[in-house]
């Protein structure tokens, strides 16, 4: 990205998201501090489509994946996962989904932070690859399919059986240890759980749950990001 004034980033970051998946997605989009949002909050996409917007400086916000959605003429519908009620959301995706969520710096020498987070679950595959920055700069993602491996506590069905999406320990529970609250509210008090633990392994490079930082949280400056769902 070029700056013409020191110290103060004056281009957009572009977001390109990519369909790998088999069938059509339906990407959500939320902006944080009552932004406006990125492509209306919500659109289809096609296999092997994909789409871009840019976003200013100081941006922040989440993308998501819904599948199996039916929307009439006027956006309103659902979704078999993570569903808002509408083509174009105006608030986030029902749990569980899988989350790629950024905050962008707010000049040329501030950081973009990054993650794919599976503390709401997960429901599709989701990587993210940086280009053009500088700094550490990591693909950060989880490539796995982890409803093929998701406990039965844990599994969301369609009609047919089919497992769709896989819960978070807290979503399932709603137990603090779970969901690091109450008294396991600090780094210190809530620990990994098995459940935690399962996600991690398969997806090294995602947050597992609430404290997961120092392994999940990626920087980079400057940069574009390709969104890629279903990975491989």
């Amino acid at each position: 990205m070029n700056d013409t004034i020191p110290g103060v980033r004056v281009s957009a970051t572009t977001f390109t998201l990519e369909n790998r998946c088999i069938n059509t997605i339906w990407p959500g989009t939320l902006t944080g501090n009552n932004g406006a949002a990125l492509g209306g909050g919500g659109f289809a996409l096609a296999p092997g489509a994909s789409k871009r917007f840019s976003a200013p400086p100081g941006w922040s916000g989440r993308f998501w994946a819904r599948t199996g959605c039916n929307f009439d003429g006027s956006g309103n519908g659902k979704c078999n996962t993570g569903d808002c009620g509408k083509l174009m959301c105006t608030g986030g995706g029902i749990p569980p989904v899988t989350l790629a969520e950024f905050t962008i710096g707010s000049n040329s020498n501030n950081k973009d932070f990054y993650d794919v987070s599976l503390v709401d679950g997960y429901n599709v595959g989701m990587g993210i690859r940086p280009s053009g920055g500088t700094g550490d700069c990591k693909y950060a993602g989880c490539v796995s399919d982890l409803n093929k491996n998701c406990p039965p506590e844990l599994q969301i069905l369609t009609s047919d059986r089919s497992v769709v999406a896989c819960k978070s320990a807290c979503a399932a529970f709603n137990k603090p240890e779970y969901c690091c609250t109450g008294n396991h509210s600090t780094p210190q008090t809530c620990s990994p759980t098995q459940y935690s633990q399962m996600f991690k392994k398969a997806c090294p490079d995602a947050y597992s749950y609430a404290y997961d930082d120092q392994t999940s949280t990626f920087t980079c400056t400057g940069s574009d990001y390709m969104i890629t769902f279903c990975p491989t």
